[in-house]
């Protein structure tokens, strides 16, 4: 009973979720053994089941949502605009719904066959008549007995009106039921057919028959592979521990290890001392132990993933092994205060190997900015159940309908397979606004393609040869569409001083723009975030130390000097970004943002550093949102100022008060995950530059990046909502080189792996689980051809 109440005290903790537990899959029958109706009527032949809270405090209800089949009905986009009468009226149907309240007797069983049933009285049925969800074989018991639990404490809230971290055991017997016995529905006279079990879960068996898969997943004919019982998740050997010359923190904890096959956090040991130590100049080590071994020691470095979470009184992190391995660890404090005190070393440690400065020469309140970004995700510790969604997912077909392509001009016309073998790879991709253009760079090679009204894109003409004015070639290292899109400004990483204007209706470069005799371009970004739709001809220039518009108009070089930035100290500047006003962020390796209102002048706010290097920045077209992107996670700023005598003032136009810094989302993947991405590729994480949806007349409503294999894709309403799924996945079988948002939507993604380009579907992203991170996507094949490879009719030289 200990056990289950600890666990539901975390499953009630985030009063933010409105589903608290969910059995994913199950059916819904009425069971009528007293009625001359009938003796059983399934009324939901796939479906979940779950507890939610109400809008009213002490009440919450039993729900029993029903699962479509293929078909069956549309997905559900996440969208304000749809028709609310329709919803309503979709939600009747498909969902049953009872205010958890005594009078329900709401019970289960497991049955001498392994059957799982929960069942509760029909209140507006005859006598006898009980509703009955006969959960899958692939549902553990324990998940039907922390269920149970929850239910029986929404029961105490309504009866007592009190919390339920106030109900005592001889309270919640009250709401057992357990004695009453539970009509067998295995009477129905058309039971289903039977089934393999869930591939993602333990194995259990039974005699009932087993219903598809789970909620909100479209269903398949094909047949899966049997269930193989897996073993749990083993404790690697301990690294051996270096010798220390200063502790930072030592406190006591419970340790847990997250467990694969479960996906569920497993205690190790109840009581194991961690210490955080420093071990040599800007070097730190985390060593935990308990009293009858040494469960692990490593180094603190960003890949560890640090997330506190005081709510559960847990610190979650990664932990690497020398072969490759990759594993994630819970901590559970006794109290704030304990978590409190490690937080602080292991905090300081961290910040001082990134920085190579030390903590506490920074100011009090940058302490605590980053502080309060390391707490700020919320992790699931029980075992993992679905929560509603608000974005269906579906599965994988054969030929998705999205088009991938292939480019290169020294192919033969019979050469349809096959990886490419000049040398190249995709690296960059630019996305037209003006014109359904999206451009990809590949070695001294640029492709062109169209994106079609049916959300897939087909090739249009490759540019063969990037060179500059002179005739020698060049891999561009940084491209920008411009002045209507009729222009790419290209940037040589052997030629740093200048610029080079290419004309894409000639498909070649035209022009070499000398920039500065001593300063060179590290980045460069547009005038407003919009101006590549108009004919707007300056744009914003970055080196590492200074901020400067460049006018491709000027005579001699192009720098305006009137509007020259420049700083003394070394701010080591890596990008920028502007709104649709043409204010300007600026970022820097050191992981510091400054906000500007216009050029030439200081930064009317500063962001101080959490330690890692930002390699890419986007704003929200209003300037409200400022996104950044790290190596390891992101960053979302709110740049509303919401007191004081600025309030209602954006941070690029009035400088924030000195103690109302804005304070980070850090935007991170659950440690879990994070493990089973390395798990899966054996290399940490790395994130693609992030980028809003964006569009003239759109709201940033997504975040899109990719790591590795994986594209991921954040929802703004959920993150902002503080929910603990925000974001959703998709693998490819490649690493994804560059990805982006067709412009003026948040619905289709253009991707670029190695050696493909390809249009997606969001909706085809789905939630992070065992499967969809082991399982690599299909790419879609380009109609007619076995494969999406280009012959070499179909190359459209370039003129030059």
């Amino acid at each position: 009973m200990f056990m289950l109440r600890n666990v539901t005290k975390y499953l009630f903790g985030d009063g933010s979720k409105e589903s608290i537990i969910d059995i994913p899959q199950g059916q819904l029958y009425l069971v009528r053994p007293l009625s001359p109706k009938g003796y059983s009527e399934l009324i939901f032949k796939d479906a979940a089941a779950s507890v939610r809270r109400t809008g009213q405090e002490y009440q919450y209800q039993l729900v029993i949502q029903r699962a479509y089949e293929e078909g069956e009905e549309e997905l559900i986009d996440d969208e304000e605009g749809e028709d609310g009468a329709a919803e309503t009226l979709t939600a009747e149907k498909d969902e049953k719904m009872f205010l958890l309240d005594r009078e329900l007797h709401f019970r289960s069983e497991i049955r001498a066959g392994g059957e799982k049933v929960l069942a509760w009285k029909d209140l507006s049925g005859d006598p006898g008549d009980v509703f009955e969800f006969v959960c899958d074989e692939s549902i553990a018991p324990s998940e039907i007995a922390t269920f149970m639990m929850v239910a029986m404490k929404c029961q105490y809230e309504r009866k007592y009106r009190k919390p339920n971290d106030t109900a005592t055991d001889k309270k919640l017997q009250e709401f057992d039921f357990t004695e009453q016995s539970i009509p067998n529905v295995n009477e129905t006279p058309s039971p289903l057919p039977e089934g393999p079990p869930s591939s993602n879960t333990r194995a259990i068996t039974a005699e009932t028959s087993t219903p598809t898969k789970s909620k909100m997943l479209s269903k398949s004919d094909k047949a899966k592979p049997a269930v193989i019982e897996e073993s749990p998740t083993a404790a690697p050997v301990a690294a051996q521990h270096p010798a220390s010359t200063e502790v930072l923190a030592r406190e006591s904890a419970e340790l847990h290890l997250f467990d694969f096959p479960t996906s569920s956090f497993i205690l190790q040991d109840p009581s194991v001392v961690a210490t955080v130590s420093e071990v040599g100049k800007w070097q730190y080590w985390l060593q935990i132990e308990g009293q009858e071994q040494d469960w692990l020691g490593q180094p603190v470095i960003a890949d560890i993933n640090p997330v506190f979470n005081f709510e559960y009184l847990s610190f979650i992190f990664n932990h690497y092994t020398e072969d490759g391995g990759a594993y994630s660890w819970l901590l559970r404090f006794k109290d704030q205060e304990t978590e409190e005190r490690f937080q602080g070393g292991l905090m300081q440690a961290l910040w001082e190997q990134l920085n190579e400065t030390k903590w506490m020469k920074t100011k009090d309140d940058d302490r605590q900015y980053v502080l309060d970004a390391f707490q700020d995700l919320t992790i699931e510790d029980a075992p993992d159940t679905q929560e509603e969604q608000e974005e269906e997912e579906v599965e994988e077909v054969e030929d998705d309908g999205q088009r991938s392509e292939h480019y290169d001009t020294d192919e033969s016309e019979d050469d349809v397979g096959g990886e490419e073998d000049d040398g190249n790879i995709n690296s960059q991709l630019a996305v037209g606004y003006k014109h359904d253009r999206s451009f990809v760079v590949r070695g001294s090679q640029i492709g062109v393609f169209k994106h079609t009204p049916n959300n897939n894109l087909e090739f249009s003409t490759n540019i063969a040869k990037v060179q500059m004015p002179n005739g020698k070639l060049f891999s561009p290292t940084k491209v920008m569409l411009h002045a209507e899109d009729t222009d790419m400004i290209l940037q040589n990483e052997a030629n740093p001083n200048s610029l080079y204007r290419m004309d894409l209706e000639y498909g070649k470069v035209v022009d070499e723009w000398k920039i500065h005799d001593d300063i060179p371009v590290t980045t460069f970004a547009p005038e407003k975030k919009f101006s590549q739709m108009t004919g707007e001809q300056t744009f914003l220039g970055l080196s590492r130390n200074a901020l400067f518009r460049i006018d491709p108009r000027l005579s001699g070089n192009k720098l305006v000097d009137s509007e020259l930035k420049q700083y003394v100290s070394k701010n080591d500047f890596s990008a920028a970004a502007t709104t649709e006003k043409g204010y300007i962020a600026v970022a820097s390796n050191k992981g510091d943002i400054r906000m500007f209102d216009r050029l030439g002048i200081n930064a009317k706010t500063h962001i101080p550093a959490l330690g890692e290097p930002i390699i890419g920045l986007d704003v929200s077209a209003d300037g409200r949102w400022v996104l950044a992107t790290c190596r390891t996670y992101l960053l979302l700023i709110d740049a509303l100022q919401k007191e004081g005598k600025n309030e209602g003032k954006l941070g690029f136009e009035k400088s924030f008060a000195k103690d109302s810094k804005p304070r980070p989302r850090r935007l991170g993947l659950q440690p879990s995950h994070v493990a089973q991405f390395q798990y899966e590729t054996k290399v940490p994480l790395s994130f693609t530059p992030a980028r809003f949806n964006t569009g003239v007349e759109d709201k940033e409503t997504s975040i899109i990046t990719a790591t590795g294999p994986f594209i991921v894709t954040w929802n703004m309403k959920k993150v902002l909502a503080g929910r603990k799924d925000p974001y959703t996945i998709k693998r490819y079988a490649e690493e994804v080189m560059a990805d982006n948002f067709k412009f003026g939507s948040d619905k289709n993604v253009i991707v670029a792996t190695p050696n493909q380009v390809s249009m997606v579907a969001k909706q085809s992203f789905k939630k992070p689980t065992r499967e969809s991170i082991a399982t690599p996507a299909r790419v879609g094949r380009a109609s007619g051809r076995l494969s999406s490879k280009l012959g070499r009719n179909e190359i459209v030289d370039s003129p030059y």
